[in-house]
């Protein structure tokens, strides 16, 4: 049985653990780039402001090629050590980190589970991965961002022999486990021909029942994040809520690791329902984290909330108030559980 925090019987943001944002720019450029000119890990003054409007957790995106250039050999130390570097100066400030490979199932071009990327080198890189940061406070691991165009039964094959890998060298953090299809909200329990994340993610083994699942959802008219109107907020609303139905009947957890929306009225309002939807299923949801700032983000994109000369994004405004409340329990479903 999944370790589960009983639900609390006056719902709210506080009883939420995560309450954060991605801060995009690590997984920039390509393998070969030149930190600050391609790429480039949050700065200290992104870190200060966001840790100072109350946000709690960062989930932070990074390029598995960068770190580790040839599958199955050692990780690039320089850019380990831009990690790590980058780690510190977040839990320094307080802030919960998750550690997002945001590779969307790919290495190099080629799927996850191929012949050029097979199941066990996506396991050996999280061997190493874990082995770094292993049973450290406040650090989740998110196994992959976005897994897409792979079979559900190929993707979990490779999501568990990950989770194999993690705990084998001791390593007891939180697992999030994502789907496949984009692991989207509302195409959860959606059969594409080779079966649905509803019924497949269910054969997660994890030694320790100490993991969630990873689904992110937008409200744009393709649901993807990458269009200003958000025609399609009802639908992710709803999409959440069965989602939450789902989570209890099989007991389970989930965290939204990406959402947003546009500064246009229908998004602002879309947001606050989002969270309202979770903080209302706090029993089943961990949180979530607002895709995005970062320090190269541009003025025009639309879920920006990197601050600007201007001062805060509009979409602060609905964000803040699910903010304010002091954690309940400050970080607990990323407490190292006991052997």
């Amino acid at each position: 049985m999944m370790l589960m925090m009983a639900g609390p019987s006056h719902a709210g943001p506080a009883d939420l653990c995560f309450r954060g944002l991605n801060i995009s720019g690590a997984e920039y450029g390509e393998v070969d780039g030149v930190e600050g000119v391609n790429f480039t890990y949050p700065s200290a003054p992104t870190v200060e402001y966001f840790a100072g409007k109350g946000f709690d957790t960062v989930r932070l995106p990074f390029k598995w090629e960068r770190l580790q250039p040839r599958l199955g050999e050692g990780f690039d130390r320089t850019e380990l050590e831009r990690l790590k570097a980058s780690v510190d100066g977040l839990r320094e400030k307080g802030l919960i980190v998750i550690l997002d490979p945001h590779n969307f199932g790919y290495y190099s071009g080629h799927n996850i589970g191929s012949d050029q990327v097979p199941a066990r080198q996506f396991a050996q890189f999280w061997i190493r991965l874990a082995s770094e940061f292993a049973n450290q406070d406040g650090i989740a691991f998110g196994l992959m961002n976005e897994p897409h165009d792979v079979a559900p039964a190929v993707w979990l094959d490779a999501a568990n022999q990950a989770i194999a890998g993690i705990r084998a060298v001791g390593a007891r953090n939180l697992i999030l486990v994502p789907g496949t299809h984009w692991s989207g909200v509302v195409t959860w329990g959606e059969d594409f021909g080779r079966g649905s994340n509803a019924e497949v993610m269910l054969g997660v083994v994890d030694p320790i029942d100490n993991y969630a699942f990873e689904v992110h959802q937008y409200m744009d008219k393709d649901l993807s994040g990458t269009n200003e109107a958000c025609v399609n907020a009802e639908l992710a609303v709803n999409g959440m809520a069965k989602l939450s139905d789902w989570l209890r009947l099989h007991d389970k957890r989930a965290f939204l690791g990406e959402f947003g929306g546009s500064k246009e009225p229908e998004c602002l309002e879309g947001l606050t329902r989002m969270i309202g939807q979770m903080e209302s299923d706090s029993d089943v949801w961990l949180g979530w984290t607002y895709w995005a700032g970062g320090d190269w983000w541009s003025p025009e994109e639309g879920n920006n909330i990197q601050p600007s000369a201007q001062g805060d994004r509009k979409q602060l405004s609905v964000l803040l108030p699910a903010l304010q409340s002091e954690a309940a329990k400050p970080g607990w479903c990323v407490a190292i559980p006991a052997e």
